[in-house]
């Protein structure tokens, strides 16, 4: 899940339809909400965020302190002008990247995820649920591979199995699976529908793998195992 941060609702609002666009759940905040959400968000949804998109706000360095707290994924500032002295700024307080607008969302994806490769921040595949590794879970768009061959999987159900292996042996619940993938934080949790995909990628690793990599505890959650 990307998060954009801007004090104007309609630059956020213009950037998660983009995401989204692409498969990419994202989640629209003010600067002055930021903080409070930061601290208010399970640490294992702040770990599964996959990048900050910082737009217009009065301190972005005090707004990049805060961020870098609580997470290690990849920062990228957007400029409305050409300026030299405020790009040296922003990597200075500990911004990753800077792009100037207008940029396309596909390449915000692409900066996030060459700065999570050049850091090693989480883009390696997910450890395999078994000692032979058979299974291998990545997290940069590209879909699972079991035995070396590429399980294709649909968008949802590729986004839940990359959530529970980046948080595998952790119960996740439901509401935690739903904001990670739908990356809505504000609609009530549509249990049905998280539950109907882990049926359909459950019933797909089994057939593949013979055994089930996700376990189910009612009323509580699931969990990779392996």
């Amino acid at each position: 899940m990307y998060i954009v941060v801007d004090e104007r609702q309609s630059v956020t609002e213009q950037y998660v339809a983009g995401f989204g666009a692409e498969g990419m759940p994202a989640q629209g905040l003010a600067v002055g909400s930021m903080k409070d959400w930061l601290d208010a968000t399970p640490r294992i949804d702040v770990e599964a965020i996959d990048g900050f998109l910082i737009g217009d706000c009065a301190d972005r360095a005090s707004c990049t302190v805060a961020i870098r707290s609580l997470s290690r994924a990849p920062i990228i500032a957007l400029n409305e002008t050409r300026s030299l002295e405020q790009t040296l700024a922003l990597f200075t307080a500990g911004i990753d990247d800077v792009v100037r607008k207008p940029v396309h969302v596909r390449e915000i994806i692409a900066r996030a995820t060459a700065i999570r490769r050049r850091t090693g921040r989480g883009v390696e595949p997910a450890p395999a649920p078994d000692r032979a590794g058979r299974l291998k879970v990545y997290t940069d768009g590209r879909d699972p591979e079991i035995d070396g061959t590429c399980l294709i999987l649909p968008r949802r159900e590729r986004h839940i199995l990359e959530y529970l292996a980046k948080n595998r042996g952790r119960q996740v619940t439901k509401g935690q699976i739903f904001t990670a993938v739908y990356g809505d934080l504000d609609s009530s949790v549509e249990e049905s529908v998280v539950e109907g995909h882990i049926s359909k990628l459950r019933k797909k690793l089994r057939m593949r793998l013979g055994y089930d990599p996700i376990e189910a505890k009612r009323m509580a959650g699931y969990t990779f195992v392996g």
